[in-house]
């Protein structure tokens, strides 16, 4: 891959990480709590979305349509890219509560 297309690339990741982020804000009570943390390798992007604890529901809709919703976009935009995307949505204090011992 050379320069050029590798920069047209991160781009558009880069997009699709604003799309995501505009499109959790819009759901969600809380959306100065949000973050849209990007893990790539070469083939494949994680979209690891934090938000508030009390949005979480919000974010996922009744029997993960939402969550699902985002997921079919998200496979749309894969097939354009031909970069593969996925979503993980994260309830803000679940790092936190996962480091400390179980009582």
């Amino acid at each position: 891959m050379n320069e050029a297309t590798s920069a047209a690339n991160n781009q558009s990741i880069e997009k699709i990480k604003q799309l995501v982020l505009e499109i959790v804000q819009a759901l969600v009570d809380q959306p100065d709590d949000i973050s849209v943390e990007l893990i790539e390798n070469s083939e494949s992007s994680i979209l690891r979305v934090r938000v508030a604890p009390q949005d979480i529901g919000k974010v996922i809709g009744k029997q993960g349509r939402t969550a699902r919703s985002l997921r079919t976009i998200l496979g749309a935009a894969s097939m354009k890219l031909q970069h593969r995307f996925s979503l993980d949505i994260i309830e803000d204090d679940e790092i936190d509560g996962a480091d400390s011992p179980q009582s």
